[in-house]
This record gives C-alpha cells, structure tokens and sequence, in this order.
C-alpha cells in the first residue's frame, strides 16, 4: 500500500488478502486489429459452418448460403406448400390492386406496379432467409421515389426520360442494398433510431393520405408540391369547380368499406381475409359499376389503358452517362436505404414472433439483388410490404414460396386480366391508399415513446412535422440529423453517478436510484457510465471535479470531515483512448492540489492495458487501483466498510 493509505489504516485491522487488477497478456498489433475488424464486420462469424468441412461440402454450403431455398427446399413438404398456397393466393388479392395504386403514387404507368410484385419476388424467394415477408412495391417508398424524381423530370411533360430515371434510380438502390450486404455494413442502417422511424412513416402516411385527396374529390389541376399547406390549399382552391360528386360518392362509400373491413380483421384474427381480399373485391365491385353507368363519361376519371404482357427488358433505358445518371445515383441511395430499413424491420418482426433467425447482410444482398434484376425488368423499388407481410403470417405461410404463388397470380393478371382494369375508377384506387395507409400511423407508439424516452420524442415529431409541412426527404433528413444528434450527445454528455453503500451489504449504487444508500465518510465515489474518448473525456474530469465541489460544499456547511479519496467506479468504462487517459492525468494533478488520492475500482481489460502502457499506473501507483469498490473501501475507511 502506499504510505497515503498506509497511515490510515492499522495493520492488524487490513484485510488478509484482496485481489489486484489483473492485466490482460498483450496481444500483437496484427492480431489485435484482426479481432477488431472481425468482432465489427463479422460479429455473427459466418465462416463457422465451414470450418473442418471437405471441399465439396464447402462448395455446396457456400451455394446454399447464397441461395437458401436450396438449404430449406430438400425438407420442403406437401403440407407447407398448402400453407404457402394459401397465403400466396391471399396475398396476391391484396397485392394487385395495390400495385397499380403504389405505381401511380410514384408517378408511374400501373403496369409498372404489377411489374415489381412478379419479377423481385422471385429473385427473393431464393434468395432471402425470412419465411414471412411479402414482396413488392409499398406506399412510403413509392411517395419518396416519386417525390425525388418528380423534381428533376416532369412526368406529364416528359413521361419517357422519367421513367428511365426511375429505373436508373431503382438499379443504384440495388447496388446500394447489395455493397451494404456484401460489405458487412448492414450495422448502418441501426443509425436510424425506432423514434425516427415512427415519426417518418407517421408523417408519410398523412402526406400519402392527402395526396390521394385529387382521386377522391375527382380534381385535375393538382399541387405537384407534397406538404399540407399546398395540399390543402389546392383542394380548397378547386371546391368550387373541381370537385366531382361521383368521384366522390365512389370514394367515399369503397373507402368505408375498406376501413370497415379492416377493422373487422383487426379485431377477430381469423377474419383476416376479410381485410386482405377487401381491395380486389372493391375494384371488382367499382370497375362493374362504372362500367355499366359509364361513370367516366360524367367526369369520373378512370385507369384507361394497362399494358397487357409481362415485364419487358430495361437494360437499355438505365442512364448509365449522361446528366442524369448522378441524379439517379443520388435518388437510389436514398430509396434504397429507406426501402431497406422497412425491410429488415419487418423481417426481423416477423422473424422474432416465429422464433427464427435471420441473417441481416444476406438479406440486404438478397433485396439488393432483386433491385438490380428488377431494374433491368422494367420494375421500379420493391422491398418488404408490412401489411401484405401481416396478411401473409396470418394466413399461414410456412416459407418464402408464398412470394412464388403471388408472383404467378401477377403474371396471371399480366398476361390475361390487365384489360379488365379499364374502368378502375382512380378514387378506388386513393380510397385503397388511404385505408393501407393508416396502419402507418402508430400513435400508441409515439405515446410509449413519449413515456420512456423524451429526446426520442424530439426525433419522433421532428420528423413526422418534416415531411408533413416541408417534404419527404428533408423529413428524412430531420430523422437521420436527429438521431445522431442523440447518440453525439449520449457520446459527449454520458452518465456519472455518485454511489452509496446499500445497507448491511458491500454493494454500491446509485444513491439517486436508491436512496437508503449511504455514503462512505471521508470517500467521494463516483461511477462513470461510458466508454472515456476524446469526445467527452474533459465533460468527465469537469463533472466528476463539480461532484467533488458539490461534496465538499455540503460538507463544510455541515461541518463533516473533509473529501480524502476520490474511487472511480469503472466497470461500464470499455474503453479509454489517449485523450481520456491525458483527462486523467489531469484530474490526478487536480486532485493533488486539493490533497484528494485518486482511486480506481475495477478497470476493464482494455482500459488497464492502456493504463498500464501510459505509465499512468505508475502515475497514480498500482496500489490505488482496486478489483471492487468494496476493496477500495476497505483500503481507505476499513471501520466503515465493516459496519
């Protein structure tokens, strides 16, 4: 001991023996690196399963990591595949009307809709690991896409360079999806907080909603603008002459149905397929009716024409130079990440319920791959559909050949049905929008979040306010931008504490979290809840100084003894870097003057490695770093550790 401590304490009353921080063997640099970027990139070790593996076994193993359909196929059965039928055909009912809405939304021809659920499915069905998910376009991404292109081409004016630049945009969305998956960088898209996430989808879904507005009110000149006030403003500003009663009437009444039928799934699982058919049935109904009272003759607007075929090749129509490629790459990423955020998520819902895992990289290449092949198939962004996913759980799918059954129905409907959509009348269309559009906004989560987590609020309405009073993307933007402004400030603000000894215990807490704790006469203990980096190591030798004055303050008004040793608590302390041990050199000296010894308790084994190679052990003197605060203690105050 040193003599500080020394003639503080009476031999014969120390303690027989107590445990020293052990130092952790040093490891080279070389193999030091290796473990970090493999403990980053490969945290799942994915090689595992072919370690001690003949070549062959290695090279089919290797083809079924690729394509998991040929690992989970050889124990395939009649009975899933009953499963998978049903569901297939259940979601296919709610996916085609859907498709031909989502195609419009995004400014696009509805075949282009019908396109991206029969090609991208299928690519994912043997390539994705998640049993559940149902593929295909969805309404946020199709708002966002058409959203982003909308302001580099007119699609009115010129339809033709804008749909090259949607498949433009749908191939680097690809690409972004894959690289992300391929370099084990899938840790990213973890960035974007759960809050973000709920505030954006909920100010999507009143963007989305407000926007079907021109179908259901049967307006033609329309705001090309996405916020509410422009919104709004052009549906008031068309009251008097632009709104058209059947349009309305149709609506209105399918859009009741919708919402009617949705409730009644919601509340009784086993009606499920009231709601998934809900959508086909309404266009069936719609399209009859206006055909025999040719409705479209009296102003309601109609689909028209969809063409009739499957999926023509696009390689040809991608901008791969040219002024729009740049444009292309830049609206990809953006589609790509948000298409891809919504995809995990739901996987991994659906995954958790089932009691199964999924691999988030090979998901992302398998989304990226389906992107890129799409592109090159005429389909715009296709990704996972939460509500056709719901349909699809519900309904009893037991793998991903429930995508293969939807993807023949489409190409069904391609090839023989397309010319029966004529008379769809749009406001059916917005009416199916609107009612798939509400699950979006989840205010019981925001409540919840508003409970736990203040700061996540923040997050949650600056983005949901984001898109619905300024646009998609720059509410995009709020959610990101704000989402590393908390984890910058739980960075560079994190927690301390000063701790307590718990009654008729050697444990130390929070006297805050547990206020029958007391404190150690003469010690000032005070933990430090995060890893000491150049971001907020001067934050902590200022806080931990401002608890020391505190103490001292409320000890001479009190007129208690006076501060001796200062024990830092550091067992949630995983790291330290060059600036938090300089912060610590700091403290130390401060200290000094004010004839406080600093004492450490329970340094982890990078950070008393590092210690150990500043010399700041000997700095400070190993004998004043200890293996529990208990010990540390027992070293300065013996009588009261004993009481």
């Amino acid at each position: 001991m040193s003599n500080r401590i020394s003639q503080d304490i009476d031999p014969s009353e120390a303690p027989p023996f107590v445990h020293k921080v052990g130092k952790p063997p040093k490891q080279k640099l070389l193999k030091e690196f290796t473990s970090t970027v493999k403990e980053t990139l490969f945290p799942d070790d994915p090689l595992r399963q072919f370690k001690d593996q003949p070549r062959s076994r290695k090279l089919v193993l290797g083809i079924q990591s690729v394509f998991p359909i040929l690992d989970w196929g050889r124990n395939y059965s009649l009975q899933k595949f009953k499963g998978d039928l049903i569901a297939g055909l259940t979601i296919a009912s709610l996916c085609i009307p859907q498709d031909i809405a989502y195609a419009k939304l995004a400014n696009l021809e509805p075949q282009y809709g019908l396109y991206s659920s029969f090609v991208p499915p299928l690519v994912y069905a043997f390539m994705g690991s998640s049993r559940d998910i149902a593929i295909g376009p969805v309404a946020v991404v199709s708002l966002l896409l058409g959203t982003l292109l909308r302001e580099e081409i007119d699609p009115n004016e010129n339809p033709h360079d804008y749909q090259r630049l949607a498949l433009t945009a749908t191939f680097f969305a690809g690409i972004t999806q894959f690289s992300l998956g391929f370099l084990r960088l899938g840790f990213l898209i973890d960035f974007l907080s759960h809050a973000a996430i709920v505030g954006f989808m909920a100010g999507a879904s009143v963007t989305i909603a407000l926007q079907q507005l021109k179908g259901m009110l049967g307006i033609k000149d329309f705001t090309k603008k996405t916020d509410i006030i422009s919104v709004l403003r052009s549906v008031f500003k068309a009251a008097h002459h632009g709104w058209n009663w059947q349009t309305i009437l149709i609506g209105v009444t399918f859009l009741a149905f919708l919402l009617i039928a949705k409730y009644i799934g919601k509340k009784n699982k086993k009606l499920f397929w009231v709601a998934a058919i809900s959508p086909l049935t309404s266009v069936i109904i719609s399209t009859f009716f206006v055909y025999i009272t040719r409705a479209d003759k009296q102003g309601v607007a109609i689909v028209k024409h969809i063409n009739k075929g499957v999926n023509p090749p696009s390689v040809n129509e991608i901008y791969f130079t040219g002024h729009y490629l740049s444009k292309g790459f830049r609206i990809g990423i953006v589609a790509g990440m948000v298409a891809l955020t919504e995809a995990v998520a739901i996987a991994r819902t659906f995954a958790a319920i089932k009691d199964y895992q999924i691999d988030g990289n090979k998901e992302m290449v398998a989304l990226g791959t389906m992107n890129v092949i799409g592109s090159l198939t005429s389909c715009y962004v296709a990704t996972g559909s939460f509500s056709r996913s719901a349909v699809n759980f519900m309904a009893g799918c037991n793998t991903a050949v429930s995508n293969i059954v939807m993807s023949g129905v489409v190409l069904l409907t391609l090839e023989v049905i397309t010319p029966l959509f004529k008379y769809t009348p749009n406001a059916i269309l917005a009416a199916i929008i609107i009612s798939a559009v509400v699950g979006l906004f989840d205010i019981d989560a925001a409540i919840l979040i508003w409970k736990i987590d203040k700061l996540d609020f923040i997050a949650c309405v600056g983005a949901f306010f984001g898109v619905t009073f300024i646009s998609v993307e720059i509410g995009l933007l709020i959610a990101v931008t704000i989402s590393f402004a908390k984890i910058l400030l739980q960075v560079t603000r994190p927690r301390t504490a000063i701790l307590g000894k718990l009654p008729r215990t050697t444990v130390y807490r929070n006297i805050l979290q547990y206020p029958e704790a007391s404190k150690v006469p003469g010690v000032l203990i005070v933990r430090v809840d995060s890893a000491i980096y150049f971001s907020n190591s001067n934050y902590i030798r200022e806080r931990i100084l401002r608890w020391l004055t505190d103490e001292e303050e409320h000890l001479k008004e009190n007129h208690q003894p006076r501060i001796q040793f200062l024990i830092i608590e550091m067992s949630p302390v995983t790291d330290i870097d060059t600036s938090g041990i300089h912060a610590f050199e700091e403290l130390y000296r401060g200290l000094q003057k004010r004839d406080v010894q600093l004492i450490l308790a329970n340094p982890g084994p990078n950070v008393i490695d590092k210690l150990h190679t500043s010399k700041f052990t000997d700095m400070i003197g190993e004998d004043h770093i200890f293996l529990t605060v208990a010990d540390a203690v027992t070293a300065c105050a013996p009588k009261y550790q004993e009481a």
